[in-house]
């Protein structure tokens, strides 16, 4: 499909350069895909379109303080690296910013010699295969001398981090949110599992690669990053008990989305697993497991809303996104979110 089918006008002043002040009070663009109709809300009407026995399937990946600045040794050049993946023996797949002036062997030194990076293997584009060498709790050292990289749509990036996660993340490992999840708040959980609300805890680690813009003109040619998920056998076995059942599975988030339906397709049913995906859903997808989405307002062009068109439908898409312009909706990662759903 052409990419350009995917783009709209989004006035700048409406890319959400702050949260809201409380998590709840996000505006919610409630969008019956099926009837095409909207509700303008706000989050904390969210808990009225869901029933006893619905099973919501949350992404509990953790952002950690994957930004690292620090000097080459022993010139004091100024380098900047990104963590991108965990491989094995304090191995790491990062992103070095001026790459150029790192080589295989280079040294990197960080938060006054706390932390330092050897550069074991280049892979193009910046990616290199780094070790680290610390004392102590990688995670601790990280929270010392690392910052969490905010997207590169937000310009002020002083103060926002202890927002840029969900009150439910506990698994480190992303260098980016979920942000479907900021709008939940500890009384918004309770009040759904009072309702009889299962809840389903997944993990996706989000990589960078989900700010990469798509830079081909078909999406047939874009090569969609890896990211690995993990799915425990409870959490399996109560997704397929609902699909059995043929009760509601609501997504947070295109993560669990991803990670629920590439699970799906590859073993004909959710499995316990911990592996890799690089599902990209575009329109023409069928969607064998999830019933309704929560997600934010997506960039243009980009495999997010691609996905959100695929569940959706692209012109309803666009309609939806349309309307939430006109009513002067925020968009992206501290912005405003869409509940999609179908009849019953």
């Amino acid at each position: 499909m052409d990419v350009n089918l995917f783009d709209f006008d989004l006035p700048k002043e409406l890319i959400a350069q702050y949260p809201s002040l409380l998590r709840q009070n996000a505006r919610l663009l409630a969008f019956n895909k099926d009837k095409n109709e909207i509700k303008d809300e706000h989050f904390y009407d969210i808990t009225k379109y869901f029933k006893h026995g619905d099973v919501l399937v949350i992404n509990n990946t953790k952002v950690i303080p994957a930004r690292l600045r620090g000097i080459k040794v022993p010139t004091g050049a100024k380098i900047e690296v990104v963590l991108l993946k965990a491989l094995k023996d304090d191995e790491y797949e990062v992103l070095i910013g001026n790459a150029k002036a790192v080589k295989v062997g280079t040294v990197v030194s960080f938060g006054d010699g706390e932390l330092l990076m050897e550069c074991r293997e280049k892979k193009g584009e910046g990616i290199h295969i780094v070790k680290f060498k610390y004392e102590g709790v990688f995670l601790e050292v990280l929270e010392r001398v690392g910052t969490t990289p905010l997207p590169p749509y937000i310009e002020d990036k002083s103060e926002k981090y202890a927002r840029y996660q969900t009150v439910y993340a506990k698994a480190p490992g992303s260098a980016a949110a979920p942000t479907a999840g900021f709008h939940f708040t500890p009384e918004i959980l309770d009040e759904l599992k009072t309702k009889g609300v299962i809840f389903v805890e997944i993990t996706l680690h989000i990589g960078l690669g989900t700010f990469k813009p798509v830079s081909v003109s078909d999406t047939k040619d874009h090569k969609m990053h890896y990211e690995t998920y993990e799915i425990s056998e409870e959490a399996a076995a109560t997704i397929n008990k609902a699909i059995e059942e043929k009760r509601r599975i609501i997504s947070v988030g295109t993560t669990a989305t991803r990670t629920l339906e590439a699970n799906f397709n590859k073993y004909q049913k959710i499995v316990a697993t911990s592996e890799a995906t690089n599902l990209f859903i575009t329109p023409g997808y069928k969607f064998k497991v999830i019933s309704a989405l929560i997600t934010n307002f997506h960039l243009p062009k980009s495999t997010l809303i691609m996905l959100v068109s695929a569940f959706a439908g692209r012109e309803n898409t666009l309609a939806a996104y349309c309307h939430a312009i006109k009513e002067r909706y925020r968009f992206f990662s501290f912005g405003d979110v869409m509940y999609i759903y179908g009849e019953d």
